[in-house]
């Protein structure tokens, strides 16, 4: 009565909506007097014959030979899915995802505006309770069912299934603007290789008669109307928002930030058009770079005049900000932030590890290489920070009142710029900005890209690289706006209402849909099959319960107090902020919208709906290598 899982027989007997398969895929036939393993909740049948059916231990159901086996059934090899080179192209390449631009410009601010020395308890704190859990959590899943972002709920709890089309368009999202901010970098890159950078005074063309150079060997005061060429550079020839009156009138598109966001996605394309293999390698550069130019900044900053008074400013605990409710917000939005769950990349990253690959000790890992580079980062900006308020003969707090992206190409690089051998130190600072973003935007590509080639084999996976291509024009279309002279109002606003409170939503369901639809216990199975030991009540404890309170607390927090836009002098009208909901929701609503389709086209009564909507489907297809069934 029962078929090998090897067998070629040809199966023709399937109901219309099943899931079936003939070339190198296991199939179910519907009418065989076996049953298989429905519930996905147990790992072995609990009633029955304990020979007539068991689980496999990638998350597939399957019929079992009665015959004993002795805790090891035979190898499945149908289907082949490609794997790392070397582990260390995992590693380097979640390390290169989760330490992005971000961990340069936003954790030290954060960090000396919440108390500094201080807020490193709540933030080490919301890192063991939140943020590393999701990251193990992602990381498991990925690396057990072997899926991306999509059809990965077919075998967790396929109602969630939106989640993974909402993952997509959040990526997209963040393509359209993060893209940007490298196209930025590259054009101080390319503006460096001069023999006096531009932004050191106030003769050229775009300058006004408030350029203020106190650098100059003049007798030059500061004044609350000074303007530093370095920020009339940043504003009037890089980003020339001046031309522009705002978010209604964003003026013409610059040709010089198109041609830089051009060559930016040609080196996307072609780092991972041809999948992990290729993209492995490239992280070899874009990954360890950054801390060659770190440590040297480093030194370099340390060495500078007034250095100290930057690091005590950042370092200086202020105690009573830990009573401050504001304090645990920014420790858990940049913890959580900075590590990336939620975005598909984990998970998609982690399906094309080895079976038995310790996704726990490379969630220990790469999450602590990255809390300790955004402390390290903190050094790096106000060792300089420092020394701009020893020039200014100001106090650090004035000079550190830039934030985002303008602490990098105002601040930092006008101090660059006063440094002996400012042009080495600009070209090395620009290019470590490049290989920063440039990683982190393979990694968020590679989570769309995992998602639909999985979902849609039969379309997609014999044209990667056509499919790649035309992704790379969607996100570059979709960029446009962030080119025109007002485009950094649309980045900020994409930064602030795109990305946080729909990232926070994704992961809060993705939390509850594995610890309590899915089910802790078989999850925790799952992850012993892997790594032959059982997570243990810690993270059982932070997966169940308090993950998921990190996350809403989060979510709550931003909801409750939307954040008040304003870049330059521009402050964002109302309106502004009821389109950045909009933009928000728009990735979202595919999480009901999905539940919705699927009660509907679900047969049966409501409850019977809802039973087999939550219930993981019996998966037909097998993995090559590496994938073991249960004895019984």
């Amino acid at each position: 009565e029962t078929e090998p899982l090897t067998s070629k027989k040809d199966v023709s007997d399937c109901n219309e909506g099943d899931d079936c398969k003939e070339n190198g895929h296991l199939v179910r036939n519907p009418k065989s007097a076996l049953r298989l393993v429905e519930d996905g909740n147990k790992v072995h049948p609990s009633q029955g014959d304990k020979g007539e059916a068991a689980q496999i231990s990638n998350g597939y159901s399957g019929v079992q030979s009665s015959a004993p086996c002795n805790g090891m059934g035979e190898l499945m090899e149908l289907e082949d899915r490609e794997t790392w080179s070397k582990k260390i192209d995992f590693l380097l390449s979640v390390i290169g995802y989760a330490v992005d631009l971000g961990n340069v410009w936003r954790f030290p601010y954060i960090c000396y505006q919440n108390g500094g020395g201080a807020f490193l308890i709540p933030y080490t704190i919301m890192a063991i309770f939140g943020g590393i859990p999701l990251f193990y959590m992602e990381l498991a899943l990925g690396q057990y069912h072997r899926n991306g972002c999509i059809s990965i709920w077919r075998k967790i709890c396929p109602i969630f299934k939106g989640i993974g089309f909402a993952i997509c368009i959040i990526d997209l999202y963040v393509a359209s603007y993060y893209n940007t901010i490298m196209a930025w970098a590259f054009y101080y890159l390319v503006s460096s290789f001069t023999a006096e950078l531009p932004w050191t005074s106030c003769t050229n063309a775009w300058n006004t008669g408030n350029c203020t150079n106190y650098f100059s060997k003049d007798n030059v005061s500061w004044s609350l109307h000074s303007i530093s060429p370095a920020e009339e550079f940043y504003t009037r020839q890089v980003l020339q928002v001046h031309r522009s009156n705002g978010l209604d009138d964003l003026g013409g598109i610059s040709w010089q930030l198109t041609l830089c966001l051009l060559l930016i996605f040609t080196i996307v394309y072609f780092s991972i058009w041809k999948g992990v293999k290729t993209s492995g390698k490239v992280v070899w550069v874009t990954a360890t770079f950054p801390y060659i130019i770190l440590s040297i900044l480093l030194v370099r900053g340390a060495t500078l005049p007034g250095a100290w008074r930057g690091v005590l400013y950042y370092l200086k605990p202020d105690w009573q900000k830990l009573l401050a409710t504001e304090v645990w917000v920014d420790a858990a939005a940049q913890i959580f932030f900075s590590l990336g769950p939620g975005f598909g990349v984990l998970l998609a990253y982690a399906s094309y590890n080895k079976f038995h690959n310790n996704c726990y000790q490379d969630a220990l890992v790469t999450s602590t290489v990255n809390c300790v580079t955004s402390f390290v980062s903190g050094f790096v900006i106000f060792t300089v920070l420092g020394y701009m308020a020893e020039m200014r003969n100001e106090d650090v707090s004035e000079v550190a009142k830039d934030t985002g992206p303008s602490l990098l190409f105002i601040t930092y690089a006008e101090a660059i710029a006063n440094m002996p051998a400012s042009t080495f130190f600009a070209i090395i600072f620009f290019l470590m900005l490049l290989t920063l973003g440039l990683d982190s935007t393979f990694a968020g590509l590679e989570g769309v890209i995992t998602g639909v080639l999985d979902e849609f084999p039969h379309v997609w996976s014999k044209r990667r690289e056509l499919f790649v291509l035309g992704l790379i024009i969607i996100c570059f279309l979709g960029s446009l706006a962030t080119l025109t002279f007002g485009g950094a109002y649309v980045v900020k606003l994409f930064e602030e209402y795109a990305t946080g409170p729909a990232v926070l939503t994704v992961v809060f369901l993705e939390a509850v849909a594995v610890a309590w639809f899915y089910g802790i216990t078989q999850f925790c199975n799952d992850v012993k099959e892997m790594v032959g030991f059982t997570p243990g009540w810690y993270w059982r404890v932070c997966w169940v319960a308090i993950s998921p309170i990190f996350l809403l607390f989060v979510t709550c927090s931003f909801l409750s107090n939307p954040p008040e836009l304003r870049l330059f002098d521009y402050n964002y009208p109302y309106w502004t902020t009821v389109v950045g909901y909009c933009i928000g929701t728009s990735s979202i609503i595919c999480i009901p919208i999905y539940m919705v389709y699927r009660l509907i086209i679900t047969p049966g009564t409501l409850k019977e709906r809802i039973l087999k909507s939550i219930t993981p489907e019996t998966a037909t297809e097998i993995p090559f290598g590496d994938i073991r069934m249960n004895a019984v």
